[in-house]
């Protein structure tokens, strides 16, 4: 769908004409005329009332289906469902907000998989889709991908969390605890398909549930690991309400239930603490839960969600917990997430290892990463301080300086793009890529004080532009390992952000960021993956595609690749 503007307040109502009453087209009546539309099927005119269709819209899709009516007869599907891919893609087109892509969706019968597969087949030779409708069409499939691997991961996950005291209690709460989560998700993140920030406060909306529920609705280990922190309840924190009051204002995160959820859900407990006290804890303060041992109301919780979902005209994420047939995925799909491969061993029949869900592979390349760099430090190593000091101009306080500017630049644009409470974040992932920066830096130096028997490269460090292209390829590889940075559709993007908010951190973002051409972020790729070894492959393999792209996307010439970067090259 089109990007989606963070939910800021309340919208006006719940009924389908509040989405048509702001239409960007203050001039094209809200309500349908049967009259204007006497030369179109009268099918296409029931489906458009029945979806609150303006008459331009109305017009501009009919128009479409007229223009691809002879292409699409080979195509073994129903007009019907063809006119609510028209009805779609001129919605995006005229960025006009009739219906949400849900509504379609049931109105012409179609899951989320099989009605996309349907929008792309219009643009069966012919230049029928727009760039617009483009991006939206993989943005529907990211966050449909990312939602159902949640989804499927919540489900497994409150098995093992609770107890079946009573069938219906459960589910109750487990469809409150789902709903709530993808409340926040929406009122957190301006990107709803970051997996591993989604997932996170997955796990904290887990955490409240957890600690505020009976406890005989708990599985022994939650039990237990709330019960060391929740024995003595809220009214001791009453007794002393004058202490409290004197603390700085911190969510009352139960840091064993969260450990706890995190090991066994694979994930990094500091991480989702720190997306507590920012995101979730910000976000149950707007629903005055933060301090408040009640348990939300499931219907005030779903009153909220139900407003976000008409005011982003997007796929309802209730219905995944329906195993609604719009959301239900394909039986192969789901056979390929559930299936545990054998290792194909000769002497090892039998063995089996896990399957790699979405979840995994991202929870287990971040792990990798932070294991990669936890000898790393924030600071010059000894080593790499040595080879400042031996350069005839020290280049220590221009790093320092650089790093501490870039560091601010790099979190807001990441928390402008992500969610506005993920700054921090965001200064979290620069961290990180200061490490890999440093570590890089330095194994690239000891290899060329090998191969040359130099020790002065005063020349090389106190480069502005080779430091800013060696950062630029570290923090592409902790976005990239953290699922955040892909690649852009429509081709590489030189310079500046098109839209004033923007939507995404996908690369060639990284090159914006740090104002640092794409030729000299090119330049350092070869040397940056042959100086770190434990780069995953599928690293490499993003390093090699961002390569790629930018040859194929910027003219350049010969002589352009004669550099001072050539030492280490």
């Amino acid at each position: 769908m089109p990007p989606k503007k963070r939910n800021t307040g309340t919208t006006q109502s719940k009924e389908l004409k509040s989405a048509e009453s702001v239409s960007p087209d203050k001039k094209d009546s809200p309500e349908l005329s049967v009259k204007k539309h006497r030369d179109k099927d009268a099918e296409f005119v029931t489906l458009c009332k029945s979806l609150h269709v303006t008459d331009l819209l109305c017009d501009r899709a009919w128009k479409l289906w007229k223009s691809v009516e002879d292409s699409m007869a080979e195509i073994a599907d129903t007009q019907k469902r063809v006119w609510g891919a028209c009805l779609f893609v001129s919605g995006i087109d005229m960025d006009v907000s009739c219906f949400t892509l849900t509504q379609v969706l049931k109105a012409v019968s179609l899951n989320v998989k099989q009605f996309v597969d349907l929008v792309r087949k219009l643009d069966v030779n012919m230049d029928t889709i727009s760039t617009k409708v483009n991006s939206a069409l993989t943005r529907v499939e990211k966050k449909y991908d990312v939602t159902l691997a949640l989804y499927q991961r919540f489900e497994k996950t409150c098995k093992n969390i609770f107890a079946l005291v009573s069938d219906d209690l459960e589910r109750e709460t487990t469809r409150s605890c789902w709903t709530m989560f993808l409340l926040a998700k929406g009122r957190a993140l301006q990107m709803e398909d970051d997996l591993v920030i989604s997932f996170q406060l997955l796990l904290c909306t887990l955490e409240l549930f957890i600690k505020r529920c009976p406890s005989d609705l708990l599985q022994p280990l939650y039990k237990s690991a709330i019960s060391k922190v929740q024995s003595p309840p809220t009214r001791t924190s009453r007794r002393n309400q004058s202490k409290v009051k004197t603390r700085p204002p911190e969510p009352e995160v139960d840091l064993q239930l969260l450990k706890t959820l995190c090991e066994e859900n694979e994930c990094n407990a500091e991480e989702v603490k720190n997306v507590y006290q920012t995101s979730f804890s910000a976000f149950l303060d707007s629903l005055d839960l933060s301090r408040s041992p009640d348990f939300p109301q499931a219907n005030d919780i779903n009153q909220q969600y139900e407003e976000h979902y008409l005011k982003s005209r997007d796929i309802d994420g209730r219905l995944f917990f329906d195993r609604d047939e719009t959301v239900v995925p394909p039986k192969v799909e789901i056979s390929q997430v559930e299936r545990t491969p054998k290792k194909n061993l000769p002497d090892e029949d039998g063995v089996l290892i896990p399957p790699q869900t979405p979840i995994r592979a991202a929870m287990t390349s971040i792990q990798q990463l932070r294991g990669d760099l936890t000898s790393s430090g924030d600071q010059p190593s000894t080593n790499l301080a040595t080879y400042f000091k031996n350069c005839t101009v020290d280049p220590t306080q221009g790093v320092l300086k650089r790093l501490e500017t870039l560091g601010q630049v790099f979190s807001q644009r990441f928390g402008r793009a992500v969610g506005l409470r993920c700054v921090a974040l965001g200064l979290q992932r620069f961290k990180l890529g200061v490490r890999l920066y440093y570590k890089v830096m330095e194994a690239m130096l000891k290899s060329e004080e090998k191969r040359l028997s130099v020790q002065n490269f005063s020349k090389l460090l106190n480069d502005s532009t080779f430091h800013t292209s060696l950062l630029a390829c570290a923090l592409e590889v902790v976005m990239a390992t953290y699922g955040e940075s892909s690649f852009k559709t429509g081709g590489y993007n030189h310079g500046g952000s098109g839209d004033p908010v923007e939507i995404n951190v996908c690369f060639p973002w990284i090159l914006d960021v740090v104002n640092l051409s794409a030729f000299d972020f090119y330049k350092v790729i070869e040397s940056f993956i042959k100086a770190e070894p434990t780069l995953s492959k599928d690293i490499v393999k993003h390093l090699e595609t961002s390569e790629n792209l930018i040859m194929e996307r910027i003219a350049w010439r010969p002589v352009s690749l004669i550099s001072h970067h050539h030492t280490v090259c």
